[in-house]
């Protein structure tokens, strides 16, 4: 599944080599060479990824990490560190800073995007290619298929990517508000009643396989996707 990665390089030529490199592994890459142009950038589009180099003109990759994980928009963004200390007490400042990994150069683009594919599994799962199975139901993000008891779901593309978000975030609450942010963008500007059309969507997407009942409305709250419902068939 494509993802947005932001790279915060000044060298040209390693901002090239890494951002080429991203863009064959199918990911959509925004280009920074310092801080104050990266949060320029965040601020019109959150990345679902962010590549940070340590050294950078002006305000340094920690003090910039340290931002992020400051500002509630972009505390959840996964950060990967990339500097030529390796040192331990380096990586564990970087760490500290709120880095999720810690890359030292040079790196093998291979190295990179495993590491970058490890690192979303592991925060931002929705943006992974994984199958993913609950119970009877089994979601494919790379064929685009739901399938439920055998029989295969019509699902939207909004709704294909609510239910994917759900599948790997089952049984947690998640206001309109989250789901906005989390599925449509948090660029995208529409009402939160939105989010209530595609739930009731994807409820009735789900029922010929009789899985709607997955989806429980949280009063007061939002949304959650649980993994045991009540009438199986």
């Amino acid at each position: 599944m494509s993802t947005t990665i932001l790279v915060v390089e000044d060298e040209p030529a390693i901002q090239e080599l890494i951002s080429v490199n991203l863009s064959f592994a199918g990911h959509k890459v925004l280009r920074a060479f310092d801080a104050e142009q990266a949060q320029t950038l965040i601020r019109a589009e959150l990345p679902d990824l962010i590549l940070l180099d340590w050294m950078l003109p002006g305000a340094s990759g920690i003090t910039l990490a340290k931002k992020l994980r400051a500002d509630e928009r972009t505390r959840q963004v996964p950060v990967i560190m990339l500097t030529a200390k390796g040192a331990e007490h380096d990586k564990i400042e970087g760490l500290e800073a709120g880095a999720d990994d810690y890359i030292t150069k040079p790196f093998s683009p291979k190295e990179l995007v495993a590491r970058i594919k490890a690192v979303l599994r592991r925060r931002a799962p929705q943006l992974t290619d994984d199958i993913i199975k609950i119970g009877t139901l089994t979601l494919d993000p790379t064929t685009h298929r739901v399938i439920g008891r055998d029989t295969s779901l019509v699902v939207g593309p909004t709704e294909f990517r609510l239910l994917h978000f759900f599948m790997t975030h089952i049984e947690r609450v998640f206001s309109r508000a989250q789901l906005l942010d989390q599925v449509w963008g948090d660029h995208v500007f529409v009402e939160e009643r939105t989010v209530d059309v595609h739930i009731r969507r994807l409820r009735k997407a789900l029922e010929p396989s009789h899985h709607e009942n997955h989806i429980e409305t949280v009063r007061g709250a939002g949304y959650r996707f649980t993994a045991q419902i009540t009438n199986p068939v």
